[in-house]
Formats: C-alpha cells, structure tokens, sequence
C-alpha cells in the first residue's frame, strides 16, 4: 500500500515536494492543497487534485502526511500545529531560536490528536543537524563550526518578500573563505556570527517604495539580518529573472578535535552540501521522513520528533534486511 500524501503550498518547495514523490516508488499524492484559487494552480502529477486548504480537515481520512511547504516566517507557526490535529505532518521550520517555541505547539497539537509531527526538516536544520550531533557524541573534546553557502536562502528570501514595498528579492548567504580556512587548517579560532558569514540581497522595490525603509527594515529583522554585515542592492525585475532565477546553495558543517591522554592527536570531521536546487534537495529530505513519520505513527508514536528522534532506517523505503547487506 502506498503511503498517501498531501502538500499544502505550490512554491518551490511544494514543486521540490512533486518531484521528490515521483522517485519514491511507495508514496502517492493525493492532492496539492493552496490558498490561491485552486483552478489556478496546475501541477504535474496527472492522479492527484488541487483543492483549497478549506478542504483540508474533510480529506483527513484520505491523508496519511500532509507535508507543510509554507514559509518559517508567519507560516509554520501557526499551519503546523493547525494541521497536526488533522494529519501526521512534516515541515521545514528554519528558524533556529525558534525551535523549542514551535516543538512545543506542535507537540501539544499531534499528542492530543494521535499523530505524528516531525518539524525543521532539510538540510539545515535537519541533515546538518545530524552531522552536528553525531560529531560531537564522537569528539566530545572539541568545536563545532557551520558554514552556509555561497547560495540562495529559501527562509530569507521569503522574509524579505513580505516587507511592505518589496516586490521580490532573493537572499545570498556567503561564508568568509578566510574563516572557512582557519577552521579546516585545525587553528580552532573563536568566530562571532558576523565574522563567519556575510549576506548579500538584492530586491525589487515596487514604484514609489521608500528604499531606505526596506533597507534598513531588513539589516535590522531579528533572527534574519541583524546579526550579519548585509548589503541590499535594488535591481529591476529583469535583472532578478536575469542574474538570479536559480535557488543553489550548500555548506559544511565541521567539527575539530582532540583525542589521547594529553590531547595529542587532532582530528577534523567535516560534511558538504554543494546543491543544483536548495528547494529540490531540501524536498527531497522532507519526504523521506514523510516516511518515517508515517512509519512511526503507524507502530503508536505521537507527538513532536525532530531529525534526532528518528532512527536511520525510519527514512529507507529499503527493508532492514536489505539494508545490512548493502549499505553497512
């Protein structure tokens, strides 16, 4: 039986999503579920429906993941507890400090309800995540460091779309090379936020905006820009369509350390992403927990998980058997 899933939202992510279910032979989509008006919204997959998210909570029945593709900003926070009640759902909640707040609501909703809900699903959060923690159980005597980029971030993108006045705008994340080598070189330095990023914007205002307005409106926003030496460049829409029509990114997430007696022998673990398309990976990750999320509903678990919860073989379509054999 295949696994029935929903997408709420058609963006990149929710097209990422599509695509990423296609090449997963035990999934289905039921349908794409949006606020626009559904006869608007064409998708590729010929066996499923668009529906408005009013019908939602009537297709609860006919759903057995509804996968979450709206924004961290004023999205998620509020649509993944809402649909917890309803169905096991998986998102991509990227806003760090944020996590505990929204692991709390939404576990809250799929507890009381019976489901499954696996938030801050991708790459980061989600596989650095893994890479991070694992690191650090391993080299307990050391430091972590994480670098984004150079690439196309989906969250901030969108956070900048929905300052008044902005047209649409993309968002580069760009890491310090000479902090990346100071790491990789083993000289473990002490790097502030500022130092170990910067971030590049370029925006279409709409005619009449106040620039000055948006742009100190982004340096400034919490959890996005204030914490980094950002510049905004004001370009036409041709140019965006022109220079910036691709959404690639990557980083690496690295750990060094020390092990022996006297802390005599140094080590560096060190894990890369270097992406095509950020929303296609970062799909691509979220419905392999769809999976898990449906796997461990299905054995009695409730309640919030994230990528620390759920064991490897939760996300392999791939039988344990076959798994041992091949792949450890």
């Amino acid at each position: 039986m295949s696994i029935r899933i929903g997408i709420l939202g058609y963006g990149n992510l929710g097209r990422g999503v599509e695509c990423a279910i296609k090449h997963n032979p035990d999934m289905e989509l039921v349908g794409v579920f949006t606020r626009r008006a559904p006869e608007t919204v064409k998708i590729l997959t010929e066996t499923a429906k668009v529906y408005s998210v009013d019908d939602a909570e009537k297709m609860k029945d006919q759903i057995d993941v509804m996968i979450l593709c709206g924004g961290s900003a004023t999205d998620l926070p509020e649509q993944t507890p809402k649909y917890a009640q309803w169905f096991n759902v998986v998102d991509s909640f990227d806003t760090h400090k944020r996590i505990p707040e929204h692991f709390a609501n939404v576990d809250k909703a799929a507890s009381e309800n019976g489901h499954v809900g696996i938030i801050s699903v991708g790459w980061d959060p989600g596989m650095f995540s893994l890479n991070r923690m694992y690191a650090n159980a391993i080299l307990t005597n050391g430091k972590d460091y994480t670098f984004w980029g150079k690439g196309v971030s989906q969250g901030h993108s969108d956070a900048i779309r929905r300052i008044k006045g902005v047209k649409d705008g993309k968002q580069y994340t760009i890491p310090v090379e000479s902090a990346l080598e100071a790491v990789r070189s083993g000289k473990n330095p002490e790097l502030t936020t500022r130092e170990k990023h910067t971030r590049e914007c370029f925006v279409v205002a709409e005619e009449g905006a106040d620039l000055a307005r948006i742009e100190n409106e982004i340096k400034t926003m919490p959890n996005y820009f204030d914490e980094y030496d950002t510049t905004v460049h004001f370009i036409s829409e041709e140019e965006l369509k022109r220079d910036h029509s691709g959404i690639p990114h990557g980083g690496f997430v690295i750990r060094t350390g020390k092990t022996g007696w006297n802390d005599e022998n140094s080590h560096v673990i060190e894990y890369s992403l270097k992406l095509d398309s950020n929303p296609e990976f970062t799909s691509s990750v979220i419905v392999a927990y769809a999976r898990a999320a449906y796997r461990m509903n299905q054995e009695g678990q409730k309640g919030c998980k994230t990528v620390f919860d759920v064991a490897p073989a939760y996300l392999s379509a791939t039988s344990g058997e076959e798994l041992r054999k091949h792949l450890l």
